[in-house]
């Protein structure tokens, strides 16, 4: 799938909150509960994005100029990552994944931190990414990636 990633801007905020909200409805219930998926989805306002939006740094993958998903990043730290259901299993998350690496390594950061979320463990461990605890029940399970060093940071 042809992905256009670029940075997100203060007006993509509303449809960044919708999509995780989408995100999370339909796509974890299958490793969780229906209920247990929307307080977690209902647990972050339009505002919370808002916020988060000016703390973190956001990138947004873009297939015919609709939004398919987004990935935000502090430091050494995916601070999360949401694919549209309807862009589900095309590419979307790994692009946006492979770009905040990128990005990571450039700036130097030797490990990323993350916490998976139930449906997303997974996806996750296939990219290389560790645990570093074990998972709590119904909880994020932290994990961790080392980064090969970046080409252009020799």
């Amino acid at each position: 799938m042809n992905v256009h990633l670029r940075k997100a801007a203060l007006i993509d905020v509303p449809r960044l909150w919708q999509l995780r909200r989408d995100s999370i409805i339909e796509l974890a219930p299958g490793s969780m509960a229906i209920a247990q998926a929307k307080a977690w989805a209902a647990a972050l306002t339009l505002a919370g994005m808002e916020q988060r939006f000016l703390e973190t740094e956001i990138w947004v993958g873009e297939t015919d100029g609709i939004i398919a998903g987004w990935i935000a990043m502090r430091e050494d730290y995916i601070d999360g990552l949401y694919t549209d259901p309807r862009y589900k299993r095309q590419s979307v998350a790994t692009q946006l994944l492979c770009l905040a690496e990128r990005l990571m390594s450039e700036r130097a950061i030797h490990i990323v931190r993350l916490e998976a979320s139930l449906n997303a463990e997974h996806f996750y461990l296939r990219r290389g990414y560790l645990p570093t605890t074990v998972r709590v029940p119904n909880e994020a399970i932290p994990m961790e990636k080392r980064l090969s060093p970046s080409k252009d940071s020799n």
